[in-house]
């Protein structure tokens, strides 16, 4: 059996054409058009590319961009004076902070500072701790955690009472993801570096999630047949016959695992798509709730 690929620019294409539909039914009730501010402090290659792929995306669905570009000595003072305005900025219905901010900046104070209102990323400490907890709804959900479980339920996966594990416990993908599975009703078991026995605990899995950083890690003997694999690694390997000389490969041997497997999202074009087209849906959705409040 060769598993059905879970593909992220397809979903992704349909949640940013929903949003994007969101966006002109609010212009044509006339209301102002969702806005996104993003902060970006020093020239960090990586961080500068996503900003840009954020602000690209805001153009292209109609939603409103704000970029606000810091040079890397910015103090903790400026940077949370800045978030202050924005937050009383009522262009402004989501604030994006590009982390990592570089050493010296605390990341922690600079999230609490965000309204949780406008708290897009969804990382706001009062946004985490409502996710965490029983009849408690977070104003945001993190996006590529969301995305993730987008991409289970417009795939198929059934979420009640299947058997979830979740590689990886990060802030940013692992706890939020494990999280989100157990309010889908899923029994999860979160997976980390101290682990015991790890190939036979992700082989009970029905939906497993892997974001631990490690290229090819999950192997094929290790996977449930028929589970639901979701892919978040995104790792550079050597490859003197690209151009680049690397290529980009996920947490999951692809090759094994999709022999075994029902469903795999692949690397790339699997979650990273899903990521920034979140994010648009988290900022129409924030432009929505600014309006209804008045």
């Amino acid at each position: 059996m060769t598993a059905k690929i879970i593909d992220g620019k397809v979903i992704a294409e349909q949640v940013r054409g929903e949003v994007a539909n969101e966006v002109r039914q609010m212009v044509a009730q006339g209301l102002p058009r969702p806005g996104l501010a993003t902060v970006l402090v020093g020239d960090n290659p990586a961080s500068v590319s996503y900003v840009r792929s954020k602000q690209k995306a805001c153009a292209e669905l109609g939603i409103e961009s704000f970029g606000h570009n810091l040079p890397a000595s910015t103090s903790q003072q400026e940077l949370e004076d800045l978030l202050g305005k924005l937050n009383a900025d009522l262009r402004v219905n989501g604030i994006l902070v590009q982390l990592p901010l570089p050493s010296g900046l605390d990341e922690e104070r600079a999230l609490s500072v965000i309204s949780i209102n406008k708290d897009v990323d969804g990382f706001h400490p009062i946004n985490v701790g409502r996710l965490a907890m029983k009849r408690r709804d977070p104003v945001f959900v993190p996006c590529t955690p969301a995305g993730v479980i987008v991409l289970l339920e417009r795939s198929g996966a059934k979420f009640s009472g299947a058997r979830a594990v979740v590689l990886g416990r990060s802030n940013i993908v692992g706890m939020p993801a494990a999280l989100l599975l157990v309010r889908e009703n899923a029994t999860v078991t979160i997976c980390h570096s101290k682990t015991l026995n790890l190939p036979e605990v992700v082989g009970q899995a029905d939906i497993l999630v892997a974001a631990i950083g490690k290229a090819h890690f999950v192997r094929g003997s290790w996977v449930k047949p028929g589970a639901f694999v979701i892919d978040v690694g995104i790792n550079r390997v050597e490859d003197p016959s690209t151009k680049a000389g690397y290529r980009l490969v996920g947490d999951v041997a692809f090759d094994e695992v999709k022999e075994v497997a029902g469903a795999i999202s692949p690397v790339p074009g699997g979650v990273g798509p899903m990521t920034i087209a979140m994010l648009m849906k988290n900022t129409a959705r924030a432009a929505r709730l600014a309006a209804v409040k008045g």
